[in-house]
């Protein structure tokens, strides 16, 4: 493994012994170090590694707490309600993932909200841990920080919202799992390309006057947009409202920027949804028939120049598989930014 690549294990006790610096508890690095780490072998590079700086700033700062006791404020069947106590959002919604997947067996539903969180990264670990379980997730999030103006203003008043799906496929094959944020690209890969000093696409973001923005280091000037224009707009608006305003989370001109602030809460709404396929015509007929359209789907005919269809999720499989044999690509710029991050705690670096 060259110097350009490190392996998932060592990815993770960097993590580890980073977040135990700090004192975070044993159990709580080793789901962090999972989910974190996680995102780097997928290939959503802007949620894994990437983010450990940031988040042992605010550690440092004040605006996250080391020592989160996450406490369930409501609980009625198969809803529940949670407080993060501020903790790492991945610590949150691995414990509202789990919760789900109880009240989803029992009930044949899990809902559950929570606030007072904080980033966790993509949503796509939490809905893949519940299709493991023959089950069917849903993710919503109010993003960390306003990146989107309604269509037709300028304001930035919503988040990249993002929101996602999975659904198991049975009989040996991949998850289907679908994660997206509600603009045409993750503030996350911006911030990737700023690192690594690369221009951004037409497309991804515009100015205060609706001009194009393709220098990533100027994304404060303006405003990504939404996907499909106005449809994009809504969807973060309503996501907005059922994973923020009904849980008691930050959403509007509340939510906080936490690529700037480092030291106020930033009160992360998320909801975390199980659906077991049971209580309808039942799991072994729902993984058929889901396996068949799947089938039919990679079986389809293609365009000039496609060479086969892709179902979601698919992508990140192949990645995650290349990726765990191979190692995970660390570019020099973040090699070096974790490794002052480790230096200034007194930890091994990378």
């Amino acid at each position: 493994m060259d110097h350009n690549q490190i392996s998932p294990a060592r990815a993770k006790q960097y993590v580890q012994e980073v977040f135990a610096k700090l004192g975070m508890p044993h159990e709580d690095t080793l789901i962090a170090a999972e989910y974190i780490v996680r995102a780097d072998l997928v290939g959503a590079d802007g949620h894994g590694l990437f983010r450990m700086p940031q988040y042992v700033q605010r550690f440092l700062q004040g605006g996250m707490n080391i020592h989160a006791n996450i406490k369930t404020i409501k609980d009625s069947g198969p809803m529940a309600l949670l407080d993060g106590d501020n903790g790492l959002g991945h610590l949150v919604m691995s414990h509202s993932t789990e919760l789900a997947i109880k009240k989803a067996k029992e009930f044949g539903i899990g809902w559950v909200g929570s606030n007072n969180g904080n980033h966790s990264g993509a949503g796509a670990h939490y809905v893949n841990r519940i299709a493991d379980e023959g089950l069917v997730g849903i993710y919503l999030a109010v993003g960390s920080a306003n990146h989107m103006a309604p269509t037709g203003g300028s304001s930035r008043l919503l988040s990249t919202n993002p929101i996602a799906f999975g659904v198991p496929a049975g009989h040996g094959k991949p998850h289907v799992i679908l994660d997206m944020a509600t603009t045409v690209t993750a503030f996350g890969k911006i911030k990737v390309k700023a690192q690594k000093n690369e221009a951004m696409p037409v497309g991804w973001m515009i100015d205060q006057q609706g001009q194009p923005i393709t220098d990533p280091k100027k994304a404060a000037e303006g405003t990504l947009l939404p996907i499909g224009d106005h449809k994009g707009y809504g969807l973060a608006l309503m996501i907005g409202m059922l994973a923020g305003c009904m849980n008691g989370g930050a959403m509007g001109s509340n939510v906080v920027d936490f690529n700037k602030d480092s030291s106020t809460v930033t009160n992360t709404g998320q909801t975390m949804i199980a659906i077991n396929p049971d209580f309808f015509m039942g799991q072994d007929y729902f993984l058929s028939e889901v396996g068949r359209v799947v089938d039919e789907l990679h079986a389809s005919k293609t365009l000039p120049g496609v060479d086969r269809i892709r179902v979601p999720g698919e992508g990140a499989k192949a990645t995650e598989e290349k990726r765990s044999q191979d190692g995970i690509p660390l570019a020099p710029e973040l090699r070096a930014a974790l490794n002052e991050c480790a230096q200034s705690l007194g930890v091994s670096t990378i």
